[in-house]
């Protein structure tokens, strides 16, 4: 039988979202928590790997087990693992349900603080300079006319294809002045959305222009890109799948 978790996560402490041979990931703590409640071994796949210190508000994975689900299994889970990840459903979807290939979309926010913030650390970048937001959004608005982000994309990274599909891509400034980057696509390649924002934040202290910006996508050349966003700003907020995936949630 194959299950979906619905779950989130403050990935401050972990080294992403995948299993490392060097650090510890959520996927391990994840996996270590339900093999020990089902008592047999459990692997778990995510709806995407996020990185190093990178935060998921919505996360999704799915497992295969034939063992009948305790009926408290979300009360064991949460009080096995630490207070920074938490499991909010298990529930029942078809043996060709995939965490990661049957979702449609992820959408994620990246946060930007004008101001240091003790009750924040670790979940806004700190960034204090001056910025042309009006800039940032009419380059941010480029991405939605071209599917191919290799500039964006880490090096060798082991994919087909570098084409993604962006639904939408915009800044917004908060009422205390504070900006969130919101981005939604079909995928995402490794380390795109924060080289997408390190490149904004270039375009906003006029360092490129915003026909630079474009000229950078077309030149498919990660060098050509600006530095990436620190990982504390950036959280995956939400992931899509069709509705007859979600039609079937229910905890157990």
């Amino acid at each position: 039988m194959r299950y979906f978790l619905h779950l989130a996560y403050k990935g401050t402490k972990y080294h992403g979202w995948q299993r490392q041979p060097n650090g510890l990931s959520v996927q391990e703590v994840l996996e270590t928590a339900l093999s020990t409640v089902l008592r047999q071994p459990i692997a778990i796949v995510g709806s995407g790997r996020t990185d190093a210190g990178v935060h998921a508000g919505q996360q999704f994975a799915h497992f295969d087990t034939d063992v009948a689900l305790p009926t408290q299994l979300l009360r064991s889970l949460n009080s096995m693992i630490p207070p920074d990840i938490a499991v909010y459903e298990c529930f029942p979807v078809r043996p060709d349900d995939h965490a990661r290939f049957t979702a449609q979309s992820r959408y994620y926010q990246y946060q930007i603080s004008r101001r240091k913030d003790p009750f924040r650390e670790g979940l806004v970048y700190v960034f204090t300079l001056p910025l042309n937001v009006e800039l940032m959004n009419e380059a941010a608005s480029r991405l939605l006319h071209h599917i191919d982000f290799e500039s964006f994309s880490k090096v060798k990274t082991d994919v087909k294809t570098f084409n993604c599909q962006i639904e939408w891509a915009y800044w917004a400034q908060q009422p205390n002045g504070d900006l969130v980057f919101h981005i939604k696509a079909n995928r995402f390649l490794h380390g795109m959305v924060r080289a997408i924002v390190g490149t904004l934040l270039a375009v906003g202290q006029e360092r490129l222009s915003v026909t630079d910006f474009e000229q950078i996508i077309l030149d498919h050349d990660r060098k050509r890109a600006g530095r990436a966003a620190p990982a504390e700003g950036l959280s995956l907020v939400e992931v899509g799948y069709p509705a007859e995936v979600m039609s079937r949630r229910e905890s157990p």
